[in-house]
């Protein structure tokens, strides 16, 4: 069983334990894993000839985290014995009579970290791929291997909230300077400085020296700075989360237990606290859509993937310059074709930028960051586009001009080059309707800001390709995207199933609802960002856009439609959002959002009604229960071609309630015969537009379930 997980290799009296796991790329973590390690531990203790060992990996990580499908829990009592066995082995380990010692290249998070935490020391690569997070928080999860105890008392209080409640990587460097590591050294020196490193132990113990300001010791090392710091950090967290997950808080409450009453307590309250988190509903669901995220990774189409040497960039303004930054140091050449020159040199200094923030942040040196500059060619004409392979078109929205470009480009291009146009409403069929190849065309939505979007919408055509899915299925996955793939339709899927929820808020406004309250409610419900807030973000230019086109004819033809004109009013008054901070939102002159105030000329759009106060579950059920009932319909019309794009699409690309996993998942947490209560009952008071849909109806009259 030990062959399966380690190889061993003795020197100089020091053991080498191989982190050398079977059948897999990386080394990951899982209950049955327990007893491998007490078994290898008490070989090194009991064995004479050996005087220290070091935990190092014979894999390009050192360990990539735990097999989250391994943990398990339905209820009180499932878990507990396994966190109890964890944490003994980690004890033993910690108080073992001779030393063992981490030497960590690659990835290391969850356990990752925490079995370095029980080592007596911890060394590392300085190379870029050296990080080390805790991500158990974004899984609804608190670190379950004495992560809460072990790592205030070596780095800080402060500092290890900040790890633990933000899951964020912490690079090799960074390690180093907060404590976390005690010796950087180059790859190709961690095997002898390791050994050296525990050799030095066997009779000595480490004496660590970090410096700390006057400040931070009193925060991190007083009772009255810690509950500071406790206050402080809750408040916070209330303020981003609005009590809807609940592992930060339990993060806190472990580590302040741990602190104030002892590790033995502490301990004690990680075990119980991760197994209340596991069998609650807010870490399934996060944990359902990291499995849904890790199976998007693999292209269904990989037999099929084109040739991609060269990507060309059609329009370098915002979205433009946000697929080329995306695009970097994938090994392709980016050509960016703008007829404006100062367009493209604008772009340029905007990706440039960008490089120099990830060379300071040593993730990039200045060599691999001049190349990829390098590798990007701006450029007003066609010439060389015979050598572009696949070209993403980011000019406006205008049908006319994107059929006029295609044509265009077509008499510079090969016969086979792919184009992919980022279009958020117009169809695809149209505007590949004269193209020479129309299988060669294809969506690409990107959402704005492309660089902090993790969604990727692949929108085919009827007569779309394989290779061509395939191809950008692949640049999709290289630009560190989850992609879902869709058929054209008005609004695609993302933007469809946001029109009415849009719609609806507006309507409220109409009737006498308050900006800030809606947008507050809907936030209090989990969305990320208002309906309000988010309009200002994507552009109200955008959003009128997408309601005068396809998206907006396909809505008033329905039974009971009632469209809001002020939004269209509002764009022709010259408003376009937070981009010239003139939105629903209040903001300073430098675009800063006002905190809780809106923008109060807003109303004026929207007739100046009295103000009403609405019940916030009314707010919140007409918003959304629309949006899901519309999900459902692109899933019954084939949009979408399985609920699980439906919710990855829906989370990713507007932000829905991600702790409910979305609205299929929403449908069989609650029932889709309670949905269809509720809207049936909406239709009674506000009309036809809540009507359920078919698909809907038959699964609300049967005990099917969308998963």
């Amino acid at each position: 069983m030990i062959d399966n997980y380690f190889t061993k290799e003795v020197s100089d009296g020091v053991a080498f334990l191989y982190l050398n796991q079977k059948d897999s790329k990386v080394n990951i973590v899982s209950p049955s894993l327990i007893d491998v390690f007490g078994q290898i531990i008490d070989q090194i203790i009991s064995d004479d000839s050996i005087k220290a060992a070091v935990f190092i990996s014979a894999k390009k990580d050192f360990i990539a985290g735990a097999d989250i499908q391994s943990f398990k829990a339905e209820e009180v009592g499932d878990f507990q014995p396994i966190s109890r066995k964890g944490h003994l082995l980690l004890s033993r380990l910690e108080n073992s009579p001779k030393p063992f010692v981490a030497a960590i290249h690659g990835t290391a998070y969850g356990l990752g970290v925490e079995l370095p935490l029980a080592c007596s020391a911890r060394i590392a690569s300085n190379h870029r791929s050296t990080k080390f997070a805790l991500p158990e928080v974004k899984l609804g999860l608190l670190p379950g291997g004495g992560g809460t105890q072990r790592l205030p008392r070596l780095i800080g209080l402060q500092a290890s909230l900040d790890m633990m409640l933000t899951g964020k990587n912490i690079f090799a460097r960074k390690a180093k300077k907060i404590g976390l590591i005690d010796e950087l050294v180059h790859h190709s020196k961690l095997k002898i400085a390791s050994k050296n490193l525990a050799l030095s132990l066997v009779n000595n113990t480490l004496r660590r020296k970090r410096k700390v300001s006057f400040l931070n010791k009193f925060l991190d090392s007083t009772s009255i700075g810690r509950s500071i710091v406790y206050k402080e950090a809750r408040k916070k967290v209330m303020r981003q989360t609005l009590g809807n997950y609940p592992a930060p808080l339990e993060i806190l409450n472990c580590v302040e237990t741990g602190l104030k009453q002892g590790q033995k307590q502490g301990y004690e309250a990680e075990v119980i606290k991760f197994e209340e988190l596991m069998i609650g509903s807010v870490s399934k669901e996060l944990r359902n859509l990291f499995f849904a995220m890790t199976a998007k990774k693999k292209n269904p189409w990989s037999s099929d993937i084109g040739k991609l040497n060269t990507l060309g960039i059609l329009g370098a303004g915002f979205m433009g310059s946000g697929i080329a930054e995306v695009s970097l140091n994938k090994g392709i050449d980016i050509v960016m074709k703008d007829v404006n020159a100062n367009t493209i040199q604008t772009a340029k200094k905007h990706l440039w930028k960008n490089l120099s923030k990830q060379v300071k942040r040593k993730s990039l040196t200045k060599l691999e960051a001049k190349n990829a500059i390098t590798a990007v060619r701006g450029q007003v004409d066609y010439s060389d586009f015979d050598k572009i392979d696949v070209l993403v078109e980011a000019v406006f929205e205008d049908m006319e001009m994107k059929q006029k470009i295609l044509a265009e480009v077509e008499q510079y291009t090969n016969d086979d080059f792919i184009f992919a146009t980022n279009t958020s409403a117009l169809s695809i069929e149209e505007i590949g309707k004269y193209a020479k190849h129309p299988e060669n065309v294809i969506g690409l939505h990107y959402f704005s800001p492309v660089s902090k979007m993790p969604l990727l919408e692949i929108v085919r055509t009827a007569h779309t390709s394989n290779r061509t899915i395939a191809t950008c299925y692949d640049l999709g996955l290289n630009q560190g995207k989850t992609n879902i793939v869709v058929n054209n339709g008005p609004g695609f899927y993302v933007n469809r199933i946001l029109a009415p929820y849009l719609n609806e808020a507006m309507l409220l406004l109409e009737e006498g609802g308050d900006i800030i309250e809606i947008d507050n409610t809907m936030k209090a419900y989990g969305f990320p960002v208002g309906p309000f807030a988010l309009m200002d973000e994507v552009g109200i230019d955008v959003g009128a856009h997408v309601m005068t086109g396809d998206l907006a004819e396909m809505f008033k033809r329905r039974k009971g439609a009632v469209m809001s004109e002020g939004l269209l009013k509002m764009n022709q008054a010259g408003f376009k959002g937070r981009k010239n901070i003139k939105g629903f939102l209040a903001y300073n002159k430098k675009g800063k959002k006002i905190r809780g105030k809106a923008n109060e000329s807003v109303y004026e759009f929207f007739d100046k009604p009295l103000k009403v106060k609405f019940d916030l579950s009314d707010i919140q059920l007409r918003t959304t229960l629309l949006m899901v009932n519309e999900a459902v319909l692109c899933f019954q019309e084939g949009i979408i071609e399985s609920p699980q794009d439906g919710d990855l699409g829906a989370i990713f690309g507007i932000g829905f309630r991600p702790f409910t996993g979305g609205p299929f998942r929403y449908l069989d947490q609650v029932g889709s015969d309670y949905v269809v209560k509720e809207l049936e009952r909406l239709k009674k008071l506000y009309g036809d537009r809540f009507s359920p849909c078919d698909l809907l109806l038959q699964y609300a009259k049967s005990t099917n379930s969308f998963y």
